[in-house]
């Protein structure tokens, strides 16, 4: 194999590596929810399916995630967290099961 060969090689395998990389950067997006001052910052989370939700308990409090019959957390104290993956479309509305006051929306598309 030629040197000019070789090169060529090495120039596609490393254009499709950073193809690769920028693709799964992309689609491993982080998103989070914030649970914070007895809220969910965003309140209202617009995602696309097979992306994964993480909501952090940022309180001094503990707070419970909740969807009826889509997913549950444990108990979050301060500073643990809970995540999710959504695999199909759909509005899922969430609230804290021990203050049901709090409450926000994930929309799958």
């Amino acid at each position: 194999m030629t040197s000019v060969a070789l090169r060529n090689i090495c120039i596609r395998v490393a254009v499709f590596a950073v193809i690769v990389s920028c693709m799964t950067a992309a689609r491993c997006e982080d998103l989070a929810v914030m649970i914070d001052n007895f809220t969910f910052e965003p309140a209202q989370l617009t995602i696309k399916v097979g992306m994964t939700v993480t909501w952090k308990n940022r309180d001094d409090i503990p707070h419970a995630v909740v969807s009826a019959g889509k997913f549950r957390s444990k108990t979050l104290d301060t500073d643990d967290s809970y995540s999710f993956t959504f695999t199909s479309p759909g509005d899922y509305a969430y609230f804290c099961s021990l203050h049901p006051h709090m409450t926000g929306m994930i929309k799958v598309e």
